[in-house]
């Protein structure tokens, strides 16, 4: 259910009280991560950012030592993580002691009180990794006079909003036929010696390749986009002007805040839950936050990227995440 700005203040405010019962905590175990705190915050209504980002986080924290914190979109009526409702990011707070920030929202529109938390965390200095539509992150709809309204995808006073500014992009359209077209991603030979690439040797995800053309000259392109045929691993890639030149599918940047710190930045436009079965994507990502994190020396030959229980992603479209999921569901036993 979706909630106008005025009607979730009201909820907010006289009927539902976040508490740690709206996000799950992963303490870090053994590993290089141990006193480093990432904080994911997840609300999309397509890509299953709510399945994907809690298996992640389970990897860096059993497997890393990173204590990893997850936050949901929450129906503020029962509760239940509920990617449509668009205006409720519960548990931003813990953005305050986070080390890192892994983004992978859509079209959000939280209320001051809420977004206030992102923004502060944009300009600590601190590390951001994008995940997939990360670069359209924040539409303010209901609320145009939000105070932070620029952030929005559309903006024009901070052009292309949070995504373009800080990200490098934001929503432009589908390279790939969506549903049609998977992706292989193709490392830069330039740069295959980057630490956030150590003992990555294949990605593929079943999500299109998305169009990139705002992307600034102090990016680095890691890995691009090669757009295939079909939708499985071993189809072809698709022949003509669409993979010449291909589009950036993962880079890093820096960005520098409002208060002069600079951050350091890596997004990636594959990321889907179902993108995630790439073990050689959950690799790279996992890499990422080591290098984000100022320990790239630390990186493993090959890190263990083993998913923690099993993981069987749903596969993306709207209308199909699983109901009545609550933050304490998804807790290691």
């Amino acid at each position: 259910m979706k909630f106008p700005a005025g009607i979730l203040i009201v909820l907010l405010a006289f009927g539902y009280r976040a508490d740690a019962a709206d996000w799950v905590v992963y303490e870090g175990k053994e590993g290089p991560g141990q006193g480093k705190h990432i904080v994911f915050v997840t609300g999309d209504e397509e890509y299953r950012s709510e399945e994907g980002m809690p298996m992640l986080a389970k990897i860096l924290a059993v497997r890393h030592g990173f204590k990893c914190t997850v936050l949901f979109a929450i129906n503020p009526v029962d509760g239940t993580i509920d990617p449509d409702n668009q205006t409720n990011l519960v548990g931003l707070e813990n953005l305050e002691s986070a080390d890192m920030m892994v983004l992978f929202t859509r079209f959000r529109e939280p209320p001051d009180e809420q977004m206030k938390y992102i923004v502060d965390f944009v300009n600590s200095g601190k590390p951001i990794l994008g995940l997939r539509t990360a670069t359209h992150a924040f539409a303010f709809e209901r609320d145009k006079h939000n105070r932070f309204a620029r952030y929005d995808w559309r903006s024009q006073e901070w052009r292309g909003g949070f995504g373009q500014q800080i990200l490098g992009e934001t929503w432009v359209s589908h390279h790939g036929v969506h549903g049609k077209e998977s992706t292989r991603g193709i490392v830069n030979d330039k740069l295959k010696h980057h630490s956030i690439l150590k003992g990555v040797d294949d990605i593929w995800g079943p999500t299109d390749v998305y169009s990139i053309v705002h992307l600034p000259q102090d990016a680095k392109v890691l890995v691009q986009g090669q757009v295939l045929e079909g939708m499985k691993p071993t189809d072809k890639p698709v022949s003509g002007p669409k993979n010449n030149p291909m589009m950036p599918l993962i880079w890093i940047r820096n960005y520098t805040g409002e208060t002069g710190k600079t951050t350091r930045v890596i997004c990636s436009t594959i990321g889907a839950a179902a993108d995630l079965e790439s073990e050689g994507l959950r690799r790279l990502l996992v890499n990422a936050c080591y290098w984000a994190l100022g320990l790239e020396k630390r990186i493993p030959a090959r890190s263990n990227v083993d998913t923690v229980g099993d993981y069987k992603p749903s596969f993306f479209g709207f209308g199909k995440f699983k109901k009545g999921i609550k933050p304490s569901d998804l807790e290691l036993k």
